[in-house]
């Protein structure tokens, strides 16, 4: 009597853990669902779930090394359906699939989540992307490997990987779930974790070069409201009462990222800060200054304003994606002695990001 009921228990058992390798099952038990649109439903062969927009995490569960594997049935449409993985509060590991651009070489994207804030206006191109030409009649499989400070990408049961990538956060264990979908939705199916270490083979991942003369710290102020900046005659009143006790400092030798130390959504409402320079000149001398932000800046020198610009998604075609580079400059008329360049950029998604640089340093010296 006992065996016989002991023994669908330990089919189940084997069922969900196989080889170390635990299936969820897709229902409201295993999945936290956080979307407006879902249903669970037999679709193509499988049992899946199909959901619009949001997210759909998984209930007791606990990653930090391992493998991370699912199918998803996409269509062209514009979508992002993609994982979130080592989730600790605000910040985590993300990999999403962009079908839209099936072919080109942002088809894809490996980013993190930084208080709260995706960051892929600056981990962009080669060293976070690859082109894939995505098939829309049948399952795509996505396979995830990670170990400590490395992860890959295997798609459509590839023997090598698509995309060798460093982690961006210290190795710390944390939730997952999964996202995306938009206006169509999608299906998956087939969401398999496996928390036995793998063995990472053939990781080269991608390199960036940095842009020369980059500055490499900048001082950042508390945040406010950007209508602050409509009326410039009260600048002076609002820099008189900001903080200005946080750097930030170059990543990549190519920009830095605001939201390591300010958090855009949160109690304190505000979406700018003030990136700070002092830079000491020998003489009165005009110098170009390039930079880049995003999403949205107003500068000043000497809390004069100088600059008004904006390098949003999609703010200067409809194919633009606002990533961070050298895409602006402006001739700053520098006294002798301290002068004060100040940035305020404001951010809306994407990444909060600021960078800058004098191409000519002569009599120049910058703290």
């Amino acid at each position: 009597m006992i065996k016989t009921f002991l023994l669908p228990v330990l089919l189940l058992f084997n069922f969900i853990f196989i080889h170390g390798q635990e299936v969820v099952p897709l229902d409201t038990v295993h999945l936290k669902i956080n979307s407006n649109s879902f249903m669970f439903e037999q679709f193509k062969g499988e049992e899946t779930m199909y959901f619009k927009g949001g997210t759909v995490g998984l209930k007791d569960v606990s990653f930090l090394n391992g493998t991370i594997e699912y199918d998803i049935y996409i269509t062209e449409d514009r979508g992002f359906p993609g994982v979130y993985f080592r989730i600790t509060e605000d910040n985590s590991e993300q990999f999403y699939i962009r079908p839209h651009q099936s072919g080109n070489p942002d088809a894809n994207q490996a980013t993190p989540v930084t208080n709260g804030l995706a960051n892929w206006q600056f981990y962009f191109g080669p060293k976070y992307s690859f082109p894939h030409k995505y098939n829309f009649n049948t399952w795509t499989h996505v396979k995830i490997v990670v170990n400590d400070r490395r992860a890959q990408v295997f798609l459509d049961h590839s023997e090598t990987p698509h995309l060798s990538w460093q982690l961006f956060h210290e190795p710390k264990a944390g939730g997952i779930s999964f996202s995306g979908g938009l206006f169509r939705g999608f299906h998956i199916a087939n969401i398999k974790i496996d928390h036995q270490t793998p063995m990472i083979e053939n990781f080269t991942p991608g390199t960036r070069k940095p842009i020369e003369n980059v500055i490499g710290e900048w001082t950042v102020s508390d945040k406010f409201e950007e209508k602050e900046l409509d009326n410039l005659d009260n600048i002076d009143a609002l820099i008189a009462r900001l903080k200005w006790n946080k750097k930030i400092y170059a990543e990549e030798g190519v920009a830095a990222n605001i939201a390591r130390v300010v958090k855009l959504d949160g109690d304190v409402p505000g979406n700018t800060v003030i990136a700070k320079l002092t830079i000491t000149s020998d003489k009165d001398q005009i110098k170009l200054f390039d930079f880049g932000y995003s999403d949205r800046v107003v500068a000043f020198l000497n809390n004069k304003p100088v600059y008004k610009g904006t390098n949003g998604f999609r703010t200067r075609d409809y194919r633009y994606l606002g990533t961070i580079g050298l895409f602006d400059a402006v001739y700053l008329d520098l006294k002798k002695g301290k002068n004060t360049l100040m940035l305020a950029v404001s951010e809306d998604f994407g990444g909060w990001l600021v960078t800058g640089r004098f191409m000519d340093t002569e009599g120049l010296k910058i703290k």
